[in-house]
């Protein structure tokens, strides 16, 4: 066996774990098995890669090579250990970006290399020149759409920008005529390649994905994450069949599919259009007035709360964003311990979209080793909630809004959320009484049957714990809980 041919197994192999990484990775009993799949692949892929490349550069550019590998690897362990979970969102957005510039300069190189300077023009058929004229324009556009889509989600995600939609007049028309122009630019190309051209796809790739994603407000950006993600898979795609990287091609393609099909989950849970979400079209600026206070509000202390958990037959926590800035988690398992040791039965109602990112509460609570069997999904959970006697909301809004069901005119209208209201007794923790990152007010927190629980998500549940103390477990569940007598 040749060494080529051993790399192109090793490459089978590698595409081969990235599947089972993604068949890990829908659960969370087997994700860890599914990291450890992926890291596996993707060393064998550098390795394969490694190999392949030694038969026909020099030394010195291996060399260099493995120098890039170990500076990007010695980056990547410093911010893997080093980034707060609250911050992983933001990371995988510039994360994403990487990918789409990469893509922007394989295809770039690839223009260089064969369209301008002629180099390897004998080693393509002619008859195969005009597709690979097309690979080079589709994947410049994917990738730097990719790529400055990823950092405004990223400037987004991290506060550094406004979370609101832009909202420049004509905006769809302005995003259906870049797509116009980008097949149009595609056409030109391939019957006469030139620098101008390429000059011209790339300003209006960066531009049209920029647009993309700032048109998208608050409460959608876990929707854009995913798709980033999506895009970022197919740029890796178009770079391997530039590259002829036929593992680059399957992985891209997987991460790409898997991607989208997230993203149109998440859109089916939002009762979002995918197409209108994606395409920039669905961000609407609240109207002022949703922003302002809709009544009084019930203040209760953690004393309180806790008299109030104590009494209860059953208990459900719905966490979001709050509570990872907090970094609640482990109070809050620990919480759940002392209540279940108690004799209440406490579950966990996940929002598809809480937090920032598909599926970062479930990490949260996984990380707090809070039991898998009591995390349960918005489906699963929201027909409880009206024999639920307290429910706790911990850093949660927009997903447990009643505005969606409730008020037609509502940004969030017609977004399945968690029917918490429906409970005996609801309390929200939080800082203060501003509206979500949807920037939606919450008529939630003036129900008659809520109560606010102000301050950090983290020192509340402690104050909690202290209140509960140490008593002993009961055998025999609570009985209903009585209505939280609130402070002024």
């Amino acid at each position: 066996m040749t060494s080529t041919t051993a790399a192109h197994a090793a490459d089978l192999v590698a595409a081969l774990l990235f599947i089972l990484s993604l068949a890990g990775l829908s659960q969370h009993r087997t994700s860890r098995a599914g990291v450890v799949y992926g890291i596996a692949g993707m060393g064998l892929a550098l390795v394969a890669t490694i190999v392949v490349a030694a038969q026909s550069i020099a030394a010195g550019a291996i060399a260099l090579i493995l120098l890039a590998m170990a500076i990007g690897a010695v980056i990547g362990i410093w911010r893997a250990r080093s980034v707060e979970m609250t911050q992983m969102p933001e990371l995988i957005a510039v994360l994403h970006s990487f990918v789409g510039l990469a893509a922007v300069l394989v295809g770039w190189n690839s223009y260089l290399e064969v369209e301008s300077h002629g180099s390897r023009q004998t080693e393509i058929a002619a008859d195969l020149l005009t597709i690979h004229h097309a690979e080079v324009f589709i994947g410049i556009f994917i990738g730097a759409v990719t790529f400055t889509g990823s950092i405004v989600a990223f400037l987004k995600l991290s506060a550094r920008i406004n979370s609101r939609p832009l909202m420049l007049p004509g905006k769809n028309a302005l995003n259906l005529g870049a797509l116009g122009a980008f097949v149009v630019l595609t056409g030109f190309f391939c019957a006469s390649p030139n620098l101008p051209l390429m000059i011209a796809v790339t300003a209006l790739a960066l531009l049209l994905g920029w647009h993309l994603v700032a048109s998208i407000g608050g409460g959608d950006m876990p929707v854009v994450v995913s798709m980033l993600n999506s895009y970022s898979g197919w740029a890796a795609a178009a770079a391997g069949f530039l590259l002829d990287n036929d593992l680059l091609i399957v992985t891209g393609a997987l991460v790409g599919s898997s991607g989208a099909y997230l993203s149109y989950i998440m859109c089916k849970a939002m009762n979002r259009s995918f197409i209108s979400v994606i395409a920039g079209g669905f961000g609407i600026e609240a109207p002022s007035s949703s922003s302002e206070e809709q009544g009084e509000h019930r203040e209760i202390r953690a004393a309180e709360a806790a008299e109030l958990l104590t009494q209860a037959r059953s208990v459900v926590i719905t966490p979001g964003y709050g509570m990872a800035v907090a970094q609640a988690q482990h109070p809050v398992a620990e919480l759940t311990r002392r209540l279940r040791e108690r004799g209440v039965e406490v579950r966990f109602g996940v929002h598809p979209v809480a937090g920032r990112l598909p599926g970062h509460m479930n990490v949260l609570l996984a990380e707090a080793k809070v039991p898998y069997d009591i995390v349960l999904e918005m489906d699963e959970i929201n027909d409880d909630f009206a024999d639920t006697s307290v429910v706790l909301v911990i850093g949660a809004n927009d997903t447990v809004n009643p505005a969606a069901a409730e008020d037609p005119g509502s940004p969030i209208a017609g977004m399945p959320v968690l029917r918490v209201w429906e409970a005996e007794n609801v309390v929200v923790f939080k800082r203060s009484m501003a509206s979500g990152y949807a920037g939606v007010q919450n008529p939630l927190f003036f129900r008659e049957n809520s109560s606010m629980l102000f301050g950090d998500a983290k020192a509340s549940v402690d104050a909690i714990l202290a209140a509960l103390g140490t008593d002993g477990p009961s055998s025999e569940p609570r009985s209903a809980a009585r209505p939280a007598t609130v402070g002024g």
